[in-house]
């Protein structure tokens, strides 16, 4: 069974800075991590790998640093590892990164699943996922919290899909992207021996004419979404708390909207 795993580097903090020019994230001297919910992603393509064989790939687009990512995700048990790199693909929005990584998926060969985080800690979108198989033309399940059988032979698996009454049974013919919430399992420690390995790893790298990508369809100027300001948004004056019975208080409050109103 192969799999592909799409990960990305996230900064490791709170005090995210922001490019007054592009608008866009400003990376470089910032620590950086794999996104957490790419890790439960890393995790089940290695226990499906151990299940069934074949190989789990890990690829990711990022500037060259991202390459840090892809050796842990080898020390954790991946098999191969293919950094998306070019500054061809700076400024993509979650369009054209989706666009750029089902190029990658393509140009990997033969795979019956892909498998992503729900969604990434620094944009919070949860769109790359559904958009790489909307590249691919292939279907998805979004928020896999349990992936109860997988039969390579018939080429179909059935999946528990988290809600927010509770959970639904999915059947998808292979393949199919799926992305995992941190319910689906608990992600192992690289082994000295993963560790080593790691450091020894050819970690691939490809560039926009590797892809044969269109140029008019990556980077900042093939994302239809751009972001044309951003500012922080002015503190909250200090509140007031209401005093007495429930119909005194509701009284009260009726005069204060009223107020605020007219």
């Amino acid at each position: 069974m192969n799999i592909i795993v799409c990960i990305k580097q996230v900064p490791d903090t709170t005090e995210v800075r922001i490019d007054p020019e592009t608008n866009t994230l400003i990376r470089s001297g910032v620590e950086c991590i794999i996104n957490p919910f790419d890790m439960y992603a890393i995790e089940e393509g290695i226990r499906l790998k151990e299940k069934f064989g074949g190989k789990v790939s890990v690829v990711t687009m990022g500037p060259p640093q991202a390459e840090d990512a892809l050796r842990e995700a080898i020390s954790l048990g991946a098999d191969e590892a293919v950094l998306i790199s070019d500054r061809a693909f700076a400024g993509s929005d979650t369009w054209a990164t989706s666009y750029t990584l089902s190029k990658a998926v393509q140009k990997a060969g033969d795979y019956d699943l892909v498998i992503c985080g729900k969604q990434a800690i620094d944009g919070d979108t949860a769109q790359v996922g559904p958009g790489i198989s909307a590249h691919l033309d292939i279907p998805q399940v979004t928020y896999v919290k349990k992936i109860e059988e997988v039969d390579a032979e018939k080429r179909h698996m059935r999946v528990e899909r988290m809600t927010e009454e509770g959970y639904e049974i999915i059947e998808s013919p292979l393949p199919c992207l799926i992305t995992v919430v941190k319910e689906i399992n608990e992600p192992r420690l690289p082994s000295l021996k993963g560790k080593m390995r790691a450091k020894k790893a050819e970690i691939k790298k490809w560039g926009a004419k590797d892809l044969n990508v269109d140029p008019d369809l990556i980077g900042l100027n093939g994302s239809p979404t751009k972001v044309l300001k951003i500012f922080t948004p002015q503190p909250r004056g200090k509140g007031q708390i209401l005093e007495g019975d429930a119909k005194e208080v509701s009284e009260k409050l009726v005069e204060l909207l009223r107020s605020e109103v007219l």
